[in-house]
């Protein structure tokens, strides 16, 4: 699987989106986009990331322009890695 597909699963499973998951590219908007997306489940986001790829954010990393699309936070992470 790769780091988009793993960064798709994670979010399909936290906003529990159920089949609308795999209609998601890496130019579906997030923030803003998608109403299960709230500032709780940014939180999960964040906490699913760092424990399936092993790895720490701090809060100066974070800003919406991560979230702005699947594509920008699959990118994210990987540069994380």
């Amino acid at each position: 699987m790769t780091t988009f597909e793993h960064v798709r699963q994670i979010i399909g499973d936290v906003l529990q989106l159920g089949d609308r998951t795999s209609k998601l590219g890496p130019d579906s908007a997030l923030l803003g986009s998608i109403p299960e997306f709230d500032s709780m489940a940014v939180v999960t986001v964040i906490t699913a990331l760092e424990e399936r790829f092993d790895l720490v954010v701090e809060d100066d990393e974070i800003d919406a322009s991560v979230f702005e699309t699947l594509g920008t936070l699959t990118s994210f992470v990987e540069r994380k890695q």
